[in-house]
């Protein structure tokens, strides 16, 4: 087994194995994969959203700050408010 292994950890999250969903997270963010990111949060990780708001902030990423904060994200929309008072 490799934890380091994308494939083989998108199996293991498909099984329900939450470990490899963390470890993913983890992976996906080490590397700035937001498509990655993007399709755990969608699946419910509340660990890929906090990657997100992280890396859409380090970028200045409005654009990806507002869609997590229309999507539920209270982090998102508090650093889209300390960077543009929105």
């Amino acid at each position: 087994m490799n934890d380091d292994d994308p494939a083989e950890l998108r199996e293991r999250v498909a099984m329900g194995d939450g470990d490899a969903t963390g470890q993913l997270v983890e992976l996906a963010g080490e590397r700035g994969d937001l498509e990655e990111l993007r399709r755990l949060a969608a699946a419910g990780s509340s660990d890929a959203v906090d990657v997100l708001v992280e890396l859409a902030a380090e970028r200045d990423d409005l654009d990806e700050l507002r869609r997590l904060a229309a999507a539920g994200s209270g982090d998102a929309r508090d650093v889209l408010t300390e960077l543009t008072g929105e």
